[in-house]
């Protein structure tokens, strides 16, 4: 399915003493993929929060295969599992400049109504930008 790429550089305030990324930020960096691959749809969260739609998180999967470094600049793959319907997953690949994978993830978000606070079914207007 839809597949984004999101390259940054690692701030030094992300690591640790050693240089090394702290292994919490590495739910900012796929939060940053996501960002971006709805962004790529021409669709913002800032947009469908106006809109009364959340997408919190209700589950988070990470795979640590090597570090990242200090000013490393890294590259997040953000790909749609399949088509949304009250839940949309996303897997991720986070790799270095030498195009080592440093990360493999698995997020699950589920839409929901902003007011009611009630999960809701996936938009017709994301639906239909995600046709080919």
């Amino acid at each position: 399915m839809r597949l984004n790429s999101h390259s940054f550089r690692v701030r030094y305030g992300e690591t640790d003493q050693m240089g090394v990324v702290y292994h919490g930020n590495y739910a900012q960096y796929l939060e940053m993929g996501r960002v971006e691959w709805l962004r790529a749809l021409g669709i913002t969260y800032r947009s469908m929060e106006e809109n009364g739609i959340m997408l919190p998180v209700i589950s988070l999967q990470l795979h640590y295969k090597k570090s990242a470094l200090y000013d490393d600049l890294l590259t997040v793959e953000t790909q749609l599992v399949k088509t949304p319907k009250v839940k949309i997953e996303f897997d991720y690949k986070i790799y270095n400049e030498e195009k080592e994978l440093l990360v493999e993830a698995h997020t699950v978000l589920a839409f929901m109504n902003k007011t009611s606070q009630k999960p809701m079914m996936c938009p017709d207007y994301i639906l239909e930008r995600l046709d080919p």
